[in-house]
């Protein structure tokens, strides 16, 4: 059974990066998002598996998505990754403040990333 991940971000070069890196991946299905609100609104609507989601982003950020989706019973659960380029202490603490279970640096490391996600998606 292949897990859903979904992403949310609004750089359009991330996402292909990303969907690139998951198109070889016959264990996942991937649907995106293009900033927080979108990504909300798509976590409540298709129950994702895991949410990898970037920081800074347009309308509603990635700590202000992830606190949402922590305060609503149907996504309290599912595993957030924050993506950012920021990893400075106060944004690291932000994030895990926020409710996020890991948060990495762009440009992801690719191995860090399918560790993480076998963590989660056992």
């Amino acid at each position: 059974m292949s897990k859903l991940i979904l992403l949310v971000d609004d750089s359009v070069t991330s996402l292909l990066r990303s969907r690139a890196f998951f198109g070889n991946q016959k264990d996942y299905q991937v649907i995106s998002a293009s900033d927080g609100v979108d990504g909300v609104e798509k976590a409540l609507a298709h129950r994702p598996d895991l949410i990898l989601m970037d920081v800074e982003m347009p309308r509603m950020t990635g700590i202000e998505a992830c606190r949402a989706l922590r305060s609503n019973k149907a996504t309290m659960r599912t595993p957030i990754i924050l993506l950012t380029m920021r990893g400075e202490d106060a944004a690291v603490k932000a994030g895990f403040d926020s409710g996020c279970n890991e948060y990495m640096l762009k440009p992801m490391n690719e191995e860090k990333l399918t560790n993480v996600l076998k963590k989660y998606l056992k």
